[in-house]
């Protein structure tokens, strides 16, 4: 059995908050750790639609998502928005630990979250790209949308000067 096929996808769960901390803390600078407490409360809500990627117990990689709205954007450590009429599936954060790298784990959990997605019905897609990560979106089929909402761009201006905001079909 190849070292991939070990490796499994699941629902994110809130169980799971210790296992993002440590893979964000392998992935990110110090300015985009989000908090122990923001994550149990994202992944407690009951509209998150999370993944993990897995072998055996131990979790390699994440994606924090959730059901939004178009030109929504969550404030960096802010929590997940709760919307009953929510038409978007909003990539809100995804790592993957070092010794995962090069594995397409971010490809699978991304795939499963549009799964899920399609079969609610759900068409689009959006997330903010950051630390540089615009090219790697857009060769997934993303583009760049401007914000209209003042609080829109201001949550936006939350990530840093190289956020965007993007969007993509299903």
């Amino acid at each position: 059995m190849t070292e991939l096929m070990q490796i499994q996808l699941r629902p994110l769960a809130a169980a799971d908050v210790e296992a993002v901390l440590r893979i964000q803390a392998q992935c990110y600078g110090q300015d985009f750790l989000e908090s122990r407490d923001v994550y149990a409360r994202r992944l407690a809500m009951a509209g998150h639609c999370s993944w993990a990627a897995v072998r055996g117990p131990l979790i390699l990689a994440y994606l924090a998502a959730y059901w939004s709205r178009p030109g929504a954007v969550t404030p960096f450590g802010g929590d997940f928005a709760d919307y009953a009429d929510a038409s978007v599936l909003y990539l809100h954060d995804m790592a993957v630990s070092p010794e995962a790298a090069g594995q397409g784990l971010a490809g699978r959990m991304v795939q499963a979250a549009r799964e899920q997605a399609r079969a609610r019905g759900i068409a689009r897609t959006a997330l903010v790209s950051v630390q540089g990560s615009q090219a790697y979106w857009e060769g997934q089929g993303y583009a760049r949308v401007n914000l209209e909402n003042a609080a829109q761009q201001q949550h936006l201006a939350s990530y840093g000067e190289d956020a965007v905001y993007m969007e993509g079909l299903i």
